[in-house]
């Protein structure tokens, strides 16, 4: 069993850390400013992991829980990665998009595109960067 421990409570979530993280060391997001980040987690459906106390990974859908989603900035510490993390992440989050029967789902990455075909994303073509996923429509209306 995991140790890993998923929250959406924006409350518990370790702002400075992701900050730091986004900001100094991710390639997508160097740069950010704090204001900016603040604005994106109050308005997107956030998810961290933590091991104990500690939180060690992080992502966001940003998403109106009906029509499309895209995830962004997932990341786990690197003292942390190997241990199955983002993968528990992944699935958290998709767990809950699919819950809330969202159909279409995008992200980017430059370097996880195995990780993201496991859960059924495809490469967009034309572009080495962004993948899909299109959940099959059950022909029930909500």
């Amino acid at each position: 069993m995991s140790s890993l421990r998923i929250s959406n409570d924006i409350s518990m979530m370790d702002i400075p850390l992701i900050h730091q993280f986004l900001a100094n060391e991710s390639y997508w997001a160097r740069g950010l400013k704090l204001e900016t980040l603040t604005k994106s987690l109050s308005n997107s459906l956030c998810f961290a992991g933590f091991v104990g106390d500690k939180q060690v990974a992080f992502g966001r859908a940003i998403t109106d829980l009906a029509s499309m989603g895209y995830l962004k900035d997932i990341f786990v510490l690197p003292s942390y990665r190997g241990r199955g993390y983002g993968k528990e992440l992944v699935e958290a989050m998709l767990a809950k998009l699919d819950h809330e029967e969202v159909p279409a789902l995008m992200l980017a990455t430059q370097d996880a595109h195995s990780l993201y075909r496991q859960f059924g994303f495809e490469p967009v073509e034309g572009s080495v960067k962004l993948m899909r996923r299109v959940r099959k429509q059950t022909g029930t209306a909500k």
